[in-house]
């Protein structure tokens, strides 16, 4: 396997609070699918999910070498865990288009967040 490119983020946590508070459901359904809502939302610090999933949303468009071009959504990008809990990725749309040509195998991604600051890096990786 080899790698194809990689991508980090940070975001402060208090950035994503305030605009959850401005634009409340209009801001999470543009962003985040409903799996990653009903899983922020019913956490103890659902702030620090959300914004642990914006990191890894810019990492993985930061992977694959696009940023938000090429018609690529928020939700084109979803944070999933398996049921120990590891974080991956599952894309849609123009996302999962763009990792089709570029013949990925899959995307890694490692999230990490405190009260302050949410972070995440990206490996995607090629057959």
């Amino acid at each position: 396997m080899n790698v194809i490119g990689i991508g980090t983020d940070i975001v402060e946590c208090l950035r994503i609070e305030k605009m959850i508070e401005k634009h409340g459901e209009l801001f999470l359904t543009r962003v985040y699918t409903p799996g990653e809502i009903e899983y922020c939302s019913v956490r103890k610090a659902a702030t620090e999910h959300y914004a642990g999933r914006w990191a890894a949303k810019e990492a993985v468009l930061k992977a694959l070498g696009t940023g938000w071009s090429r018609g690529i959504h928020w939700t084109d990008i979803e944070v999933r865990n398996e049921e120990g809990g590891k974080p991956r990725i599952a894309l849609a749309g123009e996302a999962r288009n763009l990792c089709e040509e570029l013949r990925l195998h899959e995307i890694q991604i490692s999230i990490s967040h405190c009260r302050s600051h949410a972070t995440a890096f990206a490996i995607a990786v090629g057959v």
